[in-house]
């Protein structure tokens, strides 16, 4: 009876225990909501998604260049040699500023003709005085008068010229040098002039001063697209630097003659480059919207776009706490869009840059 009692008395503890157990391992577990933290949501850009025609686009490309209206190429008016220089490639200058220093016999000259034209008007002075006080007094004629004034005054023309030619060179005749300043303000684009250099008027560009607040962006058009090109047509730039970024513009010329190397004619884009982001001699893609269809569809930006599993999807964002991914089921795509009819609302908000972050960070949760 004994040996019964301790093993009811054992069997009952160890359904106990094993009860407990079980109840331990089926307490569901939660994960919070996935939270942007502030430093990850400065970085992101968003956009909310619109209905439009769907469209087809042209791609052309081109490059970035200088606008040839806003830029200088610095040419000496003096023989001499340059004796000191006060800038390098690249640098922003402002007009005015002192940027060289030329050493020439011709400002010897200038000196030397100055000063003998002052002595000369001196003696002219005191030959019209006298020529006037006789004239006064009947012994000169007017006509040897009007001489002695036409003398002074020619004189006096020829030392305004000289004069003038010198502050024209930035004479500096305490240094005896003609100073070189900048004729504009810019970036200093290309030198070719460095102390001891010697230099003839008028023979090779020494430096090239550029604005860059507004540049040419030069798009290549080939024969067959040549119909679909024409100016004002509003274009959207995009460029290795900024993946991300739009640059808008309008065509404002295209050439009517083939480049002779490149066989392409040539459309010119001036854009605003205010925050200096275009940079000349970049590659650029210049893309154009050639046709719309009747049909209608969400259009997605392409930036959004994520590419997983030969999927496509795009992050939705409702708020800091509240994002999901969602498939993009394309009816159609172009550079600038894809397009969906199904699954998708009109003005939701998609991000833009860094989705693939978030997109990692939801997925990963639900594993």
């Amino acid at each position: 009876m004994l040996k019964k009692k301790i093993l009811f008395f054992g069997l009952i503890a160890v359904l106990s225990i094993s009860c407990k157990k079980g109840s331990s391992v089926s307490t569901p577990t939660t994960l919070a909501p996935y939270c942007i933290p502030q430093a990850l949501k400065d970085e992101l850009q968003f956009e909310k998604i619109k209905k439009q025609k769907v469209e087809q686009t042209l791609t052309l490309s081109g490059t970035i260049q200088y606008n040839d209206n806003k830029t200088i190429p610095f040419v000496s008016l003096q023989d001499g040699v340059i004796t000191q220089t006060y800038f390098s490639l690249g640098d922003f200058v402002k007009k005015g500023q002192l940027l060289a220093e030329l050493k020439s016999s011709s400002l010897n000259e200038m000196s030397d003709q100055i000063r003998g034209l002052k002595s000369q008007i001196e003696v002219a002075k005191r030959n019209y005085t006298a020529t006037l006080e006789m004239f006064n007094d009947g012994i000169s004629s007017q006509k040897e008068l009007i001489e002695a004034q036409s003398d002074l005054e020619v004189l006096k023309s020829n030392l305004i010229t000289l004069e003038s030619n010198m502050d024209l060179y930035s004479a500096n005749e305490s240094k005896s040098v003609f100073q070189v300043k900048s004729p504009s303000d810019g970036y200093i684009v290309s030198k070719d002039i460095n102390p001891g250099m010697s230099i003839q008027a008028g023979e090779s560009t020494l430096f090239t001063v550029a604005n860059l607040d507004e540049v040419w962006i030069m798009a290549n058009i080939y024969a067959s697209y040549a119909p679909l090109v024409h100016t004002n047509q509003t274009v959207k730039i995009k460029t290795l630097a900024h993946p991300n970024t739009y640059f808008e513009g309008k065509i404002s010329f295209v050439s009517q003659v083939f480049d002779e190397e490149e066989r392409v004619l040539k459309a010119r884009i001036v854009m605003s480059n205010q925050e200096g982001k275009l940079k000349p001699g970049m590659s650029a893609d210049v893309i154009l919207n050639i046709e719309a269809t009747n049909e209608e569809a969400i259009a997605i930006p392409m930036e959004a776009i994520i590419f997983d599993n030969n999927q496509s999807y795009v992050v939705i964002y409702q708020d800091d706490c509240n994002q999901e991914v969602r498939l993009v089921d394309s009816v159609a795509k172009n550079e600038l869009y894809m397009y969906a009819t199904n699954n998708f609302k009109e003005d939701e908000v998609v991000i833009t840059t860094n989705e693939l972050l978030i997109f990692e960070e939801l997925n990963s949760r639900k594993k």
